[in-house]
């Protein structure tokens, strides 16, 4: 992985925590970040180039008025002030290469001086065992803090750590050999086909992410909420949200009101509304 920077900027060396999505459904983590970088006015600094992840290319997310800049695969923004880095990943990783894209990310992690990471993604609704909305969205974390996954700042946030977690089942045990530069045989891991009920949570990018910046020696946190494919708006605000508190930031940023800054792009991400004729 090759970090290309803007003219004349580079990797701010007081941001030392890191912010990026791992891709799941609904992209709620992608989203939250676009609403974080917004927000916070963050400036784009640089490209990540990786052979891993899949081509493209589009218009800028945030400007109204076009201005030449193009969006691509893997950027990069800063917020000295908030002293966070933003990394916003745009396409998807080829098949099969989620580990060696993990790994490129640790190093670039590790190279440019990070020392927290929080990772931001979505899990299946259709998957959420004991479902209890009554208090709100709950957002689930895992953390590196413990070996069990726990984490006593998310706790006191009301959060739930990541359900069923366990270091020691077969998934999540060969993530941890393969972070850790063991050349373990592949048996360990079961193909597509033969993913059992609790196999779903290390089968995901997040938990890629989580294990190959845990064997780095950095602090790792995912925030996670359950989604379903759709307009998940909202599930970015949540996670937006989760990730300001759990970074100490106090901003009047409650639901879609307060001092949120859309992004321009979401402006058509789904489309106009429905003729309400039709109903």
């Amino acid at each position: 992985m090759e970090f290309v920077p803007e003219k004349g900027k580079a990797v701010h060396g007081d941001c030392t925590t890191l912010v990026l999505p791992a891709l799941s459904i609904g992209n709620v983590g992608q989203l939250a970040v676009d609403l974080l970088v917004s927000t916070l006015r963050a400036e784009r600094i640089g490209f990540l180039d990786d052979p891993n992840v899949l081509p493209c290319i589009g218009n800028d997310a945030y400007g109204p008025v076009p201005s030449g800049e193009l969006a691509l695969p893997l950027e990069a923004y800063g917020s000295p002030s908030d002293a966070v880095t933003f990394v916003q990943q745009r396409s998807p990783v080829v098949k099969g290469m989620m580990i060696e894209f993990a790994k490129n990310l640790a190093d670039f992690a590790v190279s440019s001086g990070k020392k927290h990471i929080v990772v931001l993604s979505s899990l299946d609704f259709g998957r959420w065992k004991s479902i209890d909305t009554s208090s709100g969205l709950p957002t689930y974390y895992l953390s590196s803090s413990s070996s069990d996954g726990s984490d006593d700042q998310c706790e006191q946030f009301g959060w739930k750590r990541l359900p069923d977690f366990n270091p020691d089942q077969r998934c999540w045990k060969y993530l941890s050999t393969l972070a850790e530069g063991s050349n373990a045989a592949q048996e360990g891991l079961p193909t597509e086909d033969d993913l059992e009920e609790d196999d779903y949570y290390p089968s995901l990018p997040f938990a890629a992410l989580f294990s190959l910046f845990k064997a780095k020696g950095l602090k790792v946190t995912c925030l996670l909420c359950y989604c379903s494919e759709g307009d998940n708006m909202s599930d970015a605000f949540h996670l937006a949200e989760a990730a300001l508190k759990l970074l100490g930031m106090k901003k009047n940023l409650s639901g879609h009101g307060g001092d949120w800054i859309i992004p321009y792009s979401w402006k058509t991400v789904y489309g106009p509304p429905p003729d309400i004729s039709i109903f």
